[in-house]
C-alpha cells in the first residue's frame, strides 16, 4: 500500500507558473526538473496522455468478443408501479451464442438478479457494483432525466466489466441475461429462501468467532481495501462539496452581470468599460456552468463507482474468510472426535478443495481489479485535468480579450505622453 499511497505535500510535483508583463501564464523553461522536455503548453501534455489511451483503446477494440450496449430508456406506467426499461444490445463472435446479434428489454431489478446470481455462483470473485436502488444525493426526482442518464451509463458499465472478466462473462446467467426474451423463469431458479438463511447464519457465526490464522497476503488486502476505502471516500465527499461550492458561485456570477449593465447605464465615461466587464462575466458564467456539468458527469460518477467498487470488495474478503472459519471448524471437528471421521474427512476435505479455489480466485480477480481501478480513475483525472485547462484558459482569454479591449490607440497614448 505504501508503493500506492499518494504524497501529502504536492508542492513538489506542481509546475511553478512565471507571470510577466505581456500575460503569459506557462513558464518559458522547456524543461522539468529532471532535465526531461516539458511540452509547450497543458493542452499538449494531454494530447500525450490521450494518444496512449486511444493506443489501449484500439488494442481492447481489436480482442473483444463481446460488445454490449444499454441504451434507450423508456418509462412504463402500470397500476401498481412506474419503472424504466433499457434497451440492451449484444454483439459477439463467440461461438457459445446461437445467434451474432441479440436485443432484449430489462429493467433495474433484472440487472440486481444477474448480480446476485453472480455472486452466489461466484462469490470470491469481484463482480462489479450496480448504481443504487434509490436516488442518489443531488437527485430530486427519482425519474428524471439526469437521474435516467447517470443510471443508464453505470448498468452500461457493468454490463461491459462483466463482458471483459475470463470468469463471469462464461456465466451461463449473463448469457441468460443477454439472450433471453423473458427472465421469469430464469428468476425461479436458484436457492431457495431457507438457503440463504442458511448461509446468512452461518455467516453472522463465523464473523463472532473469527479466524484462527488468515494467511498474510489477505491481510495486506484487507489493509488496502479499507485504506483506499477511506481516502476515495473522503475524495468523492470532498468533490461533492466543490461542485456545491461552485453552484453557489455560479448563482452570485450571475447575478453580477445585471449589476453591471444596469451600473453601465448610468455612468457615461465608465459604460463600455463596464460593459466589457459584464460580457466578461457573463462567459465566465457560461464556461463554469459547462465545468460544473462535467465534474458532475464525468468525475464524481467515476469516483462514486469506486466508493462502492470497495464495499464489494470488502464483501468478497468476508465471504472468503467464511470459508476459510468453516474449514477451520470442521478440521478441528475432525481432530476432536471419534465417530463419524470418514464422513467429516470427506467434508473437510471438501472445504479444503473450496477454500484453496476461493483463495486463487480472489488472488487473480485482486489483481484484475488493482489494474481495472488505476486505469479507470486515471481517465477520470486526466479527463478532469484536461476541462480544468481548457476551462482557464478559456476564462483567462476572456479576460485578456478585455484588457486589450481597453489598451489606449496609439495616437491616443501620444496624446497622453504630450500632455504629462
Amino acid at each position: 500500500m505504501s508503493e500506492q499511497a499518494v504524497p501529502a505535500d504536492f508542492s513538489g510535483h506542481m509546475l511553478d507558473l512565471d507571470e510577466d508583463e505581456d500575460l503569459e501564464v506557462f513558464s518559458k523553461n522547456t524543461s522539468l526538473a529532471d532535465g526531461s522536455p516539458m511540452p509547450n503548453s497543458p493542452s499538449s501534455m494531454v494530447n500525450q496522455y490521450r494518444l496512449e489511451e486511444d493506443e489501449l483503446e484500439q488494442h481492447d477494440a481489436n480482442t473483444k468478443d463481446l460488445f454490449i450496449t444499454v441504451d434507450n430508456p423508456e418509462s412504463h406506467v402500470t397500476a401498481i408501479e412506474t419503472f424504466i426499461m433499457y434497451r440492451v444490445t449484444t454483439k459477439t463472435t463467440r461461438s457459445e451464442f446461437d445467434s451474432s446479434e441479440y436485443e432484449v428489454l430489462r429493467r433495474y431489478q433484472d440487472f440486481l438478479w444477474l448480480r446476485s446470481r453472480l455472486e452466489e455462483n461466484h462469490p470470491t470473485l469481484i463482480v462489479h457494483p450496480l448504481p443504487e436502488k434509490f436516488v442518489m444525493k443531488g437527485m430530486v426526482e427519482r425519474f428524471n432525466d439526469d437521474f435516467i442518464e447517470t443510471r443508464r451509463k453505470a448498468l452500461h458499465r457493468f454490463l461491459n466489466k462483466i463482458s471483459e472478466h475470463p470468469i463471469l462473462s462464461y456465466s451461463q446467467h449473463f448469457e441468460v441475461f443477454l439472450t433471453a426474451q423473458e427472465l421469469s423463469s430464469h428468476k425461479k431458479q436458484g436457492p431457495g429462501f431457507l438457503s440463504r438463511m442458511g448461509e446468512t447464519v452461518r455467516a453472522v457465526a463465523n464473523s463472532v468467532r473469527g479466524l484462527r490464522s488468515r494467511p498474510e497476503e489477505f491481510t495486506v488486502m484487507q489493509e488496502y481495501v479499507e485504506d483506499f476505502s477511506n481516502k476515495i471516500s473522503s475524495v468523492d465527499k470532498v468533490t461533492q462539496r466543490i461542485i456545491k461550492e461552485q453552484r453557489e458561485y455560479l448563482d452570485e456570477l450571475k447575478q453580477y452581470t445585471p449589476t453591471y449593465t444596469q451600473w453601465a447605464a448610468l455612468e457615461e465615461e465608465l459604460g463600455d468599460p463596464l460593459k466589457g466587464v459584464a460580457s466578461c462575466v457573463e462567459r465566465c458564467s457560461n464556461e463554469t456552468e459547462d465545468q460544473i456539468h462535467h465534474l458532475s458527469e464525468s468525475l464524481v460518477p467515476a469516483l462514486h463507482e469506486y466508493v462502492l467498487c470497495a464495499e464489494t470488495v470488502k464483501a468478497v474478503m468476508r465471504r472468503r474468510d467464511n470459508i476459510q472459519a468453516d474449514f477451520e471448524t470442521k478440521n478441528e471437528a475432525l481432530a476432536s472426535r471419534k465417530v463419524d471421521q470418514e464422513a467429516l474427512q470427506e467434508e473437510v476435505d471438501g472445504l479444503s478443495d473450496r477454500m484453496e479455489q476461493a483463495n486463487n480466485a480472489l488472488k487473480g480477480d485482486w489483481s484484475r481489479w488493482q489494474e481495472s481501478m488505476r486505469t479507470d480513475l486515471k481517465s477520470a483525472f486526466i479527463c478532469t485535468a484536461e476541462k480544468n485547462v481548457e476551462y482557464y484558459e478559456k476564462c483567462l482569454a476572456v479576460w485578456e480579450s478585455f484588457l486589450l479591449s481597453q489598451r489606449p490607440e496609439p495616437s491616443e497614448q501620444r496624446d497622453m505622453e504630450d500632455a504629462s
